[in-house]
């Protein structure tokens, strides 16, 4: 599983409870808890962060990656959710409930099972981007170096 990010915004404020499609969500929580920063910056990043997946990851941002990919995979092999799921809506594009409050991402107690789930795999990442340490060497990695 990969994660697969389209970002067609720049906004890196929020607050306040937000619903609206995953995968911008995530951009936002990102910016919730890094404020000033643009999700951007972690699209095409090591060998985890974009399109595909594979290989070792290069360092603890692109670990980020990988662990959040698992985690869409995990939600999409859970028993409660397999038939939730479909080629349309899928933790990539399930909307969920959060809140944005100074620096600190908040899961809605009004989530479903599933919207609880992707929604907790986003607001990991998004803790954890904010761990660690980026690197710019590794923003468009060459992807021949992530082979198996």
């Amino acid at each position: 599983m990969r994660l697969s990010w389209i970002f067609l915004f720049s906004a890196c404020i929020v607050s306040g409870e937000k619903q609206i499609n995953a995968v911008w969500q995530f951009g936002y929580m990102i910016s919730c808890v890094q404020p000033g920063v643009c999700p951007f910056k972690y699209l095409n990043y090591g060998c985890y962060c974009g399109l595909g997946g594979q290989g070792t990851p290069v360092d603890e941002v692109d670990q980020c990656c990988k662990v959040h990919d698992d985690c869409y995979g995990a939600c999409m092999k859970n028993p409660a959710c397999r038939g939730f799921f479909s080629f349309l809506l899928t933790p990539y594009t399930l909307p969920y409930w959060y809140s944005c409050s100074k620096g600190q991402v908040t899961c809605s107690a009004f989530n479903g099972k599933c919207q609880a789930a992707a929604c907790e795999c986003d607001r990991a990442a998004a803790l954890c981007f904010a761990r660690a340490k980026y690197n710019p060497k590794h923003h468009n990695l060459d992807q021949r170096l992530c082979k198996k």
